[in-house]
């Protein structure tokens, strides 16, 4: 039921962020009404200055660790801080933010009656024993580790959604996301890809944590809102969770020596310790995806990362 209007209304909680603000991007261009809802504290107004103008979207400050009474006909549960530098922050509020966050939104959704999807993450695999990683394996996670807020949140989060879907009959959709970059990653999130091209743009020594060996599979953000939105447009019998990422997998010498040609930088690569509970594998097995969604990233990495050294370039500037 869309009430008098015949778009689609669509809430995305973390509208604001690296990937929230992509999503409301692509819902308006698909004809939804959207809401944005964001806490600002790793969002940011720029990522959506330019979709002020679009009579279509709303934008809410508001925390999604309180509850949220909206008329909406689907939900993206997209807010979290994700990267380490930020959920490390205040471990207790990611936590909740997880936690509380998909309860409030699951009691909109059930109240609604809206379909909602769940912004999980390959974090729920933690140090993985498997590779590369099926969503029918559980996981290595530390649940007393500086990385715990973050990996344990998220695990709860999808304990929650599928007790809701089965205590309730609630219309979920659960996606694993692997690591994405892209236009409008914050520049001090301390994820790699990120601080590799502001290093590598400054001249500055690009930082490894160990001895750089470690992999991990890089998504461009245009593949994996594709991915968002194929599979909360699949029936409802198909829940997930599914991974969404590219299986393509690198060490973090060949991403770091890939910008440096890229950029043109002659930043010189330095070696610091490796942070506790680091995964040193990352990878998606997508059978899944490819199967019952015919979704698989098209962008290769150089061409991802041309259109993000691009946005950064730009950013630095000013």
């Amino acid at each position: 039921m869309k009430g008098y209007n015949t778009k689609k209304r669509t809430l995305v909680t973390g509208g604001a962020g690296f990937l929230g603000s992509h999503l409301c991007e692509r819902l308006l261009a698909e004809g939804n009404d959207v809401i944005c809802l964001d806490n600002f504290f790793t969002g940011t107004k720029d990522n959506i200055a330019h979709l002020y103008e679009n009579p279509h979207f709303e934008v809410m400050r508001h925390d999604v660790t309180f509850p949220l009474y909206v008329e909406v006909d689907e939900i993206y549960n997209l807010a979290c801080p994700a990267s380490p530098v930020h959920y490390q922050h205040d471990p207790v509020q990611t936590t909740k933010t997880s936690v509380h966050g998909a309860i409030n939104m699951l009691g909109l959704a059930k109240r609604t009656k809206a379909r909602i999807f769940q912004a999980s993450t390959s974090e729920v695999y933690g140090d993985p024993e498997v590779h590369p990683q099926p969503e029918n394996y559980w996981g290595r996670v530390n649940p007393i580790g500086p990385r715990s807020c973050y990996d344990e949140g998220k695990r709860c989060a999808e304990t929650l959604f599928f007790d809701y879907q089965r205590q309730h009959g609630m219309d979920i959709k659960v996606a694993r996301i692997f690591n994405t970059y892209g236009p409008r990653m914050h520049p001090n999130d301390g994820r790699v890809v990120s601080n590799f091209i502001v290093q590598a743009l400054k001249n500055e020594p690009i930082t490894l944590y160990g001895d750089g060996t470690q992999t991990r599979s890089f998504c461009y953000v245009d593949d994996l809102i594709e991915g968002f939105v194929r599979l909360m447009n699949m029936p409802a019998e198909f829940t997930g969770p599914v991974n969404l990422g590219n299986p393509g997998e690198f060490t973090m010498i060949e991403l770091a020596e890939k910008i440096k040609v890229l950029t043109g930088s002659e930043s010189e690569l330095i070696h610091k310790p490796l942070p506790t509970d680091d995964p040193k594998q990352r990878q998606p097995n997508i059978s899944l995806a490819k199967e019952t969604m015919d979704w698989a990233p098209a962008v290769t990495l150089e061409q991802g990362l041309k259109s993000t050294i691009k946005y950064f370039e730009q950013l630095l500037r000013g």
